[in-house]
């Protein structure tokens, strides 16, 4: 494509969770909830667990084979995966997903930004595809947080589960129907401690005695990180709207970060988005990380819920603290 300005088109999308359900009544007694409680708080009714055995690259490789075989099983020169639930601390998952679907001697590596990873991805395929490093990038946002929570943990333990989402994107024009138009990406650092796992890096060696058992399990300040993911994905998304030349009425279709059903109630209230624009399917599946958008979209594409040519926005916000968003015109996808 030289002498014209390449742009990151999407041309497949698919959607994988683990088969076991497990719905408000099923959750440990001990955290004494029951199916009320637990929507009025939280918007969820059901989520997918994994059973022992299965990991997360378990997962992204059968997201990545749905993704792949919509767009028609074409060939990719880059794989990301974006996941704050490695397999392993190393190597990267990346090579190792590239490798289970046959793709030899591809670029490969892993994007490191909790729940914001799928929009990060998003962005670091677009700066490789408009600098000529890639043609056709496969990116994969999965995680299983149910291995994370620790079991007396009651209030992430009604929200995380397991999931994954892949998209492929290539090498297209400008203003090419499935496009990606706009980013924005941010971060604060100050907020790190917020939604940590604190133990189980190199600190934990490097601070002997500091760090216990406990320390291995997912933490999360609720009500703080609440105000700050709603702002932050506010603003965002109005940033990254400027940036497209868009107005809040040109939005078709919102897909935020599936965190909490209150969250993205909040979101779209402040951006003045009607509920019916707004895609979400956290009822469904609870909050799957970075998997969360790429998996509404997926189960959004089965139910016909975001058409050809509609503008959508995508937000999200996660650890570190870190956030972006994301302006595309959504394509002429096949069925799924």
């Amino acid at each position: 494509m030289s002498g014209a300005l390449r742009a990151p088109v999407l041309e497949g999308v698919a959607g994988w969770v683990p088969p076991r359900v497990v719905a408000n009544d099923e959750l440990p007694a001990h955290w004494q909830t029951d199916d009320t409680w637990v929507r009025r708080r939280t918007g969820i009714g059901t989520r997918h667990w994994v059973d022992e055995g299965t990991s997360t690259g378990d997962l992204a490789l059968e997201a990545a084979k749905g993704a792949l075989a919509m767009a028609g099983a074409p060939l990719v020169d880059t794989v990301l995966v974006a996941t704050s639930t490695p397999d392993h601390p190393m190597p990267a998952m990346a090579p190792v997903l590239a490798s289970r679907l046959g793709l030899g001697g591809v670029a490969a590596f892993d994007v490191s930004a909790v729940c914001s990873g799928f929009v990060y991805g998003l962005a670091t395929a677009a700066g490789m595809i408009a600098g000529g490093l890639a043609e056709r990038v496969l990116l994969v946002a999965a995680d299983v947080y149910s291995t994370l929570v620790s079991p007396d943990d009651r209030g992430a333990g009604v929200v995380f589960a397991d999931g994954a989402g892949a998209v492929v994107l290539r090498a297209g024009g400008q203003g090419e129907p499935g496009s990606l138009l706009a980013f924005d990406l941010g971060s604060d650092g100050a907020g790190h401690d917020m939604i940590t796992v604190p133990a189980g890096g190199a600190r934990d060696r490097a601070e002997p005695g500091r760090y216990g058992p406990v320390d291995r399990h997912f933490r999360m300040s609720g009500r703080e990180v609440f105000q700050h993911a709603v702002t932050r994905m506010t603003e965002s998304s109005r940033a990254v709207l400027k940036t497209a030349g868009w107005a809040v009425e040109d939005v078709d279709r919102v897909v935020a970060h599936q965190a909490n059903a209150r969250i993205i109630s909040a979101v779209g209230t402040r951006l003045s988005i009607p509920d019916d624009r707004i895609v979400s399917n956290i009822e469904r599946v609870g909050n799957t990380g970075a998997a969360s958008i790429p998996l509404a979209l997926a189960h959004a594409v089965e139910r016909g819920e975001v058409r050809a040519g509609e503008r959508v926005l995508l937000t999200a916000f996660g650890g570190g603290f870190t956030w972006g968003s994301v302006a595309m015109v959504w394509p002429d996808l096949p069925s799924a």
